[in-house]
């Protein structure tokens, strides 16, 4: 069965956009950005909300600028040949190889672990993530954790006051200070 995976830049004390909606504090430096291109070359559909899915329209076009680098045109590559559902309420129409969603989220999800395919299916956005934690959907959180305290803001962590053990996988520590944090959802074998 295909993992669901939630991955994003976060702050020290837990958000990912400070409370003015400001994330420029996530800039990349080459490591994470190759730390990046790795999880989205392993993702087979990402799910993305709105607000993510207009910010990463960049991606759709920045192939064009010649004097761009090879891992900035090697992210664009990828993500823009990643099949991407979006959703929206307010969205009539969406862009490259993307598509509305047409149910529910838990619906959504169900369906794509259903059909054959390989790699994730990644969740971009918080208030997406924090409505598919809710009902148990995530398999894996994935955290850029960044040396900033922002002091409120959209969390990382939905906030759905209910316990969730977690296993952790993978850390890694980068010149740039930033932490990467990988942990599997520890779930209960049912016997």
């Amino acid at each position: 069965m295909r993992s669901v995976t939630y991955s994003m830049a976060v702050s020290l004390d837990g958000y990912v956009v400070g409370p003015d909606g400001s994330f420029d504090w996530t800039a990349p430096d080459k490591e994470v950005f190759d730390l990046a291109t790795d999880e989205v070359r392993k993702v087979g559909v990402h799910l993305l909300g709105r607000r993510l899915y207009e910010t990463m329209l960049y991606w759709e076009t920045v192939d064009q600028n010649p004097s761009l680098d090879y891992s900035t045109l090697e992210f664009a590559a990828i993500w823009k040949a990643l099949p991407k559902v979006v959703f929206s309420t307010t969205l009539s129409a969406v862009r490259g190889n993307a598509r509305l969603a047409s149910g529910g989220l838990a619906e959504e999800i169900e369906r794509l672990r259903a059909e054959p395919g390989e790699g994730d299916i990644a969740i971009g956005g918080a208030t997406l993530a924090a409505e598919a934690a809710a009902s148990g959907l995530i398999d894996e959180y994935r955290a850029r954790v960044y040396p900033v305290l922002v002091g409120g803001g959209i969390p990382f962590f939905p906030q759905h006051e209910r316990r969730v053990d977690l296993e952790l996988v993978e850390t890694r520590a980068f010149n740039s200070r930033v932490v990467y944090l990988r942990y599997r959802v520890a779930r209960q074998a049912v016997s």
